[in-house]
């Protein structure tokens, strides 16, 4: 048999499709575009779903891809089985052509058959078909056109007489396009165990679904009807990981290339050698499916898409403990993972340190997690009165604290406990019917189809619009007339109301008929068709007429300005902090924007600064903005960043603000960068391990921001300010009553001389009012007689003399300040029954305070 690698494969089916007139087109973001419908991307017709509804219309009639798929969560969902199978996998490549209205199931079935058996070789022996039991032409198809005896074509009816509820009636999700599917199935050989598809046993692994056509026929509705699609179309998928399993001779996907260089690597980075193992397997898958749900904007969490991540690498770490991993283990796969994913890889290594920064971030934190449970558990057990632990017990470990199943039961084997597994699953179907119920994933596209109308938007040259009223929708209900307050869904032939994407919020206003008033206060786009959401302020509205559509200017031009910041915040950063910046979701709104991108570590004031400065001054150079629409090569030929993982056409709208900016975009814009007028960011944090987000707002609403804040911070100082004066008053009263009692401790030191009494004292740290206080008192106390008092203070020396009249003849106040002035540095003043003076020697202060005592000895 012809060997041929993972990558090989791939390369050779898309350009099998491609000389068979398909157009190659690239790989879909993991999470679904504009449809609330997924959690994830589960198959290559995801992206055109819209097609195959009739909602868009496609640019090519034919297509083909390597279509990055997950499922791990809703209706698809191979968590539990990854690892312990052959062939189930959290993420996976399915290798898909399509047709939209253009070729039919005989084409189908016929480059599928070539391709198997022609360019792969495959023999035609070990080949298997099964069909839906009611399609009779597809039967015909495979057996006369192609040549497969009766006898190896099975045909596959409902499950418990349930319409459409077959293995061969295929159905994206719980509504949505959906049809007859014929399988091929290939023979592994008599020595693995399974049987034939439809037959008891058939679950081993002998016989393996490797090419799935889906016939786009119907589309199930939220009442479970099944209708008509306009164009009859063609869904097809191969797994590549199994075809390789075929290619390179072996069984188990776990066995082909690109999953044999992961596992010998997990098992070099924890020094694990016995081999083969299910826990090599399970990491090998999971890092697949981590990795990319992290570059396609998915952040751990716990909720969601999040909450999903996050359990898959908890699930990995787990299985790394297992096999005695005593460190953060995967984070260190990311780098072979991009390297044996070939052309599915060249995003990974773009991003290779965001990605091992979120994963072993996560790593850590589950590592505090078990340990924590640990201790939790321990402890319940060491309560327990029984030797049951309780499915309750289990379940809160479990959900609340992400601790493992089957940890917990390791941990109760040991301590000779069983484990209550009835009461665990009741809690947990408990849980996953609150979840079902609180599922956002859910729209009935049924009434859309209805329209059979798309509706031109004329929003970017222009804010209303003459138009006429194409469908109403109330309650669901496509009805023809909407009264006063009534809340519904209006369509127009052609608004001017931009619809919600890409992280711009959808525009409001108003639709206005001679005698009618209806408010929009939402934009929402649904296929080709934009949904006026809103309600009926006055008069009536019915299907057909004509109406003037107007947006409000005013919040347009908010979220324009802020848009456009945003273009430039993206610049700025990857100048001020590096390339490796990549956008990871944004929100432009009238108030302000909010920018999600990746970074490593935090980012300081200075850099904000940086940034913040940067942006306003291209804003001051008045950039015209400029919005092109080309090829998308050529686009990103002339440096227009696109995002990974998003959804774009053929055909691109380039946003240009002068040489700085450059960017794919499908929003609004200001015409002038000057128009921004001002830029002021907020605030800034990290939202997850290598993900930052930025806050900020332009124009008018950052001017009051600025002001706001200027007259907090002016309240914050006169508030200071009258702080300070209480503060100041208290110390200085405090200052008083230290005085007053420093005034009772010296008046034993007044001496007689003469007759007359005298205080000659210093003292410490008393102020000049203070010392004053204290003269005074002292002077009332003695009655007459002669006072100087010294102070130091922060190194400086204040004096004060005070001397009644009856000794005026004798000596005077400012006689003794002039006398020891001069000994410490300074000079004094003032009058003959008070004076003070100042002085800076303090060394020198004891000797003239003594000279001043010999001095009134002699004159008085």
């Amino acid at each position: 048999m012809l060997y041929m690698s993972t990558n090989e494969i791939r390369d050779t089916f898309l350009n099998f499709f491609e000389d068979k007139g398909h157009t190659i087109v690239d790989s879909s973001s993991l999470i679904p575009h504009n449809d609330s419908t997924l959690l994830f991307t589960n198959s290559g017709m995801n992206q055109f779903k819209n097609y195959f509804l009739g909602l868009e219309k496609p640019p090519y009639v034919r297509a083909a891809t390597a279509q990055r798929c997950l499922r791990a969560g809703g209706k698809h969902n191979d968590l539990e089985n990854v690892g312990f199978t052959a062939r189930h996998h959290t993420f996976f490549e399915m290798l898909g052509n399509f047709s939209f209205g253009d070729y039919f199931k005989e084409d189908a079935i016929s480059y599928a058959w070539e391709f198997l058996t022609e360019i792969l070789k495959l023999s035609k022996d070990r080949l298997l078909i099964t069909t839906y039991q009611t399609d009779k032409e597809t039967f015909k198809i495979w057996n006369k056109k192609i040549g497969i005896p009766k006898d190896r074509i099975i045909c596959i009816g409902n499950k418990n007489n349930i319409s459409y509820e077959s293995d061969n009636f295929w159905q994206m999700g719980d509504t949505g396009p959906c049809g007859p599917c014929t399988e091929i199935f290939y023979d592994h050989g008599k020595h693995i165990s399974g049987n034939r598809p439809g037959a008891p046993e058939e679950n081993g692994d002998r016989f393996i679904e490797i090419w799935n056509n889906v016939f786009m026929q119907f589309n199930r509705c939220e009442n479970g009807n099944i209708e008509l699609l306009p164009k009859p179309s063609v869904d097809t998928g191969m797994g590549i990981e199994r075809v390789s399993a075929i290619m390179q001779g072996v069984h188990s996907n776990y066995e082909i290339d690109i999953f044999q260089k992961l596992i010998k690597a997990i098992a070099e980075t924890i020094d694990f050698n016995n081999f083969p193992n299910q826990s090599l397997h399970v990491i090998a898958d999971h890092i697949r499916s981590c990795s990319f749900l992290i570059i396609d904007g998915v952040i751990p969490s716990n909720e969601g898409r999040g909450y999903l991540l996050r359990r898959i690498i908890r699930r990995a770490a787990r299985h790394g403990n297992k096999l005695g991993a005593k460190s953060p283990f995967f984070y260190k796969l990311v780098q072979i993972l991009s390297e044996v994913m070939g052309r599915a890889g060249e995003e990974l290594k773009k991003q290779q340190q965001i990605i091992e920064n979120i994963l072993r971030t996560e790593e850590e934190n589950f590592s505090y997690t078990l340990e924590r449970g640990t201790i939790m558990l321990n402890n319940t057990i060491d309560n327990l009165n029984s030797n049951v632990l309780e499915g309750k017990t289990i379940f809160k470990l479990y959900d609340t604290y992400g601790f493992p199943v089957d940890l917990i039961n390791d941990i109760a084997k040991e301590r000779k406990l069983s484990i209550d597994e009835k009461g665990f699953k009741k809690a947990m179907e408990e849980q996953q019917k609150r979840a079902r119920a609180a599922n956002q994933f859910s729209v009935d596209y049924s009434s859309i189809i209805k329209i059979g109308e798309n509706t031109t938007f004329c929003g970017y040259t222009t804010t209303k619009s003459n138009t006429f009223i194409t469908a109403i929708f109330l309650e669901g209900e496509k009805v023809e007339l909407l009264s006063a307050n009534d809340k519904a869904i209006v369509i127009l032939e052609k608004s001017p109301f931009y619809a919600e994407s890409g992280g711009q919020c959808g525009d409001s206003g108003i639709i206005q008929s001679d005698s009618a008033l209806f408010k929009v206060e939402d934009t929402q786009k649904l296929g080709n068709v934009v949904a006026h959401y809103g309600m009926t302020i006055r008069g009536e509205l019915t299907q057909g007429n004509t109406v003037l559509a107007k947006v409000d200017v005013k919040r347009r031009d908010s979220v324009c300005l802020n848009h456009s910041a945003t273009h430039l915040l993206h610049s700025a950063l990857r100048i001020v902090l590096g390339g490796h910046v990549v956008q990871k979701g944004s929100l432009v709104k009238p108030s302000g924007l909010r920018f999600d991108f990746s970074h490593f570590s935090s980012i300081t004031q200075s850099e904000l600064k940086k940034v913040e400065r940067i942006v306003n001054t291209q804003i001051r150079h008045s950039h015209d903005i400029q919005t092109d629409i080309m090829d998308i090569e050529l686009a990103k030929k002339k440096g227009a960043i696109a995002l990974f993982g998003e959804k774009y056409d053929k055909e691109v709208r380039v946003v240009s603000m002068g040489d700085f900016s450059k960017e794919l975009c499908g929003g609004t814009h200001a015409s002038n960068t000057g128009n921004i007028g001002l830029f002021k960011i907020t605030s800034e944090r990290s939202i997850a391990s290598g993900i930052r987000r930025i806050e900020a707002s332009t124009g008018e609403v950052a001017l009051d921001i600025i002001d706001d804040k200027n007259c907090a911070f002016e309240k914050r100082i006169l508030k200071s300010i009258n702080e300070a004066k209480v503060l100041k008053k208290e110390i200085q009263q405090m200052k008083e009553k230290i005085a007053l009692k420093e005034s009772s401790n010296i008046v034993n030191k007044v001496k007689q001389i003469s007759g007359a009494n005298v205080l000659v004292a210093t003292l410490e740290e008393i102020d000049k009012k203070s010392l004053h206080l204290i003269v005074n008192k002292i002077q009332n106390q003695i009655g007459n007689g002669i006072i100087l008092l010294a102070s130091v203070t922060d190194k400086k020396i204040c004096l004060i003399s005070s001397v009644t009249k009856d000794l005026f003849y004798k000596v005077k106040a400012n006689e003794l300040v002039d006398i020891v002035a001069p000994k410490i540095g300074g000079k004094g003043g003032g009058r003959s029954n008070v004076a003070q003076a100042e002085g800076i020697d303090v060394k020198a202060l004891p000797e003239a305070m003594r000279f001043v005592q010999i001095w009134l000895k002699e004159h008085l």
